[in-house]
């Protein structure tokens, strides 16, 4: 029982896609936990389940047409007497249409028609999801203040294997009983800000030829530039990552391969003119090889000389060259002088942001699963991890990131969605 919702009024929304029958389950839990369910169907929904169903297991029976209800126009009642309206599954057509204001039968007319907290929960397969209209109808319910909890992947209807499956039950119950127990002024854990985003992230040592066999290198893993493109990729954004490892990148990005320097200057310049955001996460090497052997050295034929030139500088070559817009992180790797060295590097390459992490702390920096860094922004603000997981430092990052993205919105709730009085 989550005490603060009960007896609060939950209008459940079901559009017509398979994963309606898990509708049912998310209304059996939120009754048990002493929420007044409202149960509204599309007609495309009774074709995947049974209106008696929700009747039967909801707080008052199900509703599903603007002229067969008992009240004159029961959009206006349910919109007005809702605390919160959550819509699992939302169908690509449920979306496209809330984002067009288009009150195509009761579900579409009250999530119009409310002042209440509105939360969806995309369901559709892996091609649908990923296509670039369902993410900017996305994009525009969340800058309106809508909270998502996105797809998961998995087994898709038909067999297929891809992210678009609908959250589980649990994960949604647990999502509108934290927004009813706050009055909905939190954020849906899994943040959906970047939805409609391109983000382009580069991870990895690079690694210099001296000859076909050896390399001039870096203890980079990659790890936190990984870390990164995941989480970007799960909070909506369209991500590629740029990168010199050989670990599979997370799902739903687009994964592009390099060794050298010159590789990635070349591929992170080509793709750099699409991207919203550029994480230039990667520690490129600085220096290389100027005329690597093109057979493998031998040590009878004695300690060969090895000229060194500098790599190409590709985080300034990227603040040359950003559009308008844009938001360029740089990553500072520091064994001494670290803020200082982070904050030069700032003011030097054109960037928004600098991440500076010092890489002689233990547990911190190259090869670890965990990092502790100062984020400086070029407006002077600065704020600092402790040592917690790289995950967790992809999303501080990011954190910096919206908030300099054009159009940034603060997050749905308070004065964004102001409630009327049932």
């Amino acid at each position: 029982m989550a005490p603060r919702a009960a007896g609060k009024r939950v209008v459940l929304g079901v559009a017509g896609g398979i994963a309606a029958y898990k509708a049912v389950e998310v209304c059996r839990r939120l009754v048990e936990a002493g929420v007044h369910v409202v149960p509204v169907l599309t007609d495309d929904a009774l074709r995947f389940v049974g209106e008696a169903t929700f009747s039967a297991l909801a707080s008052e029976r199900c509703h599903h047409s603007l002229w067969d209800d008992a009240e004159a126009i029961p959009h206006v009642r349910l919109g007005q007497v809702a605390e919160l309206i959550v819509v699992a599954p939302a169908t690509a057509s449920f979306i496209g249409s809330y984002a067009g204001g288009i009150a195509d039968g009761l579900l579409l007319a009250t999530v119009l028609a409310t002042r209440a907290p509105v939360l969806v929960c995309p369901a559709m397969h892996a091609e649908m999801w990923e296509h670039p209209a369902i993410q900017e109808n996305l994009s525009i319910l969340v800058r309106r203040g809508v909270q998502v909890i996105p797809p998961d992947e998995g087994r898709l209807a038909g067999g297929d294997v891809g992210a678009g499956r609908m959250a589980e039950p649990a994960e949604i119950v647990g999502a509108v009983l934290g927004l009813l127990e706050a009055d909905g002024q939190v954020v849906v854990k899994r943040h959906r800000d970047l939805v409609g985003r391109r983000v382009l992230v580069s991870a990895g040592g690079t690694r210099e030829p001296i000859d076909p066999v050896r390399f001039i290198g870096n203890r980079s893993s990659g790890k936190q530039g990984h870390a990164i493109a995941e989480a970007a990729s799960e909070r909506g954004a369209q991500v590629v990552l740029v990168t010199a490892t050989r670990e599979p990148g997370p799902p739903g990005t687009t994964v592009v391969r390099v060794d050298t320097a010159a590789e990635m200057e070349t591929e992170l310049l080509a793709r750099a003119t699409e991207a919203d955001v550029v994480v230039m996460a990667a520690a490129v090497a600085d220096f290389r090889p100027k005329a690597p052997s093109g057979r493998k050295l031998s040590r009878s034929e004695g300690l060969p000389e090895i000229v060194l030139e500098p790599t190409p500088d590709i985080l300034t070559e990227l603040g040359r060259r950003r559009r308008e817009g844009q938001v360029l992180v740089g990553f500072a790797a520091e064994t001494h002088e670290v803020a200082q060295r982070a904050a030069a590097k700032l003011a030097a390459k054109g960037a928004d942001v600098i991440v500076a992490n010092d890489v002689s702390t233990p547990g911190a920096g190259f090869d670890h699963d965990t990092n502790a860094v100062t984020i400086l922004a070029a407006d002077g603000s600065s704020k600092e991890t402790a040592l917690v997981s790289k995950r967790e430092v992809a999303d501080a990052v990011l954190d910096t990131v919206v908030e300099r993205l054009p159009d940034h919105d603060p997050p749905a709730g308070g004065d964004r969605n102001p409630r009327r009085d049932p």
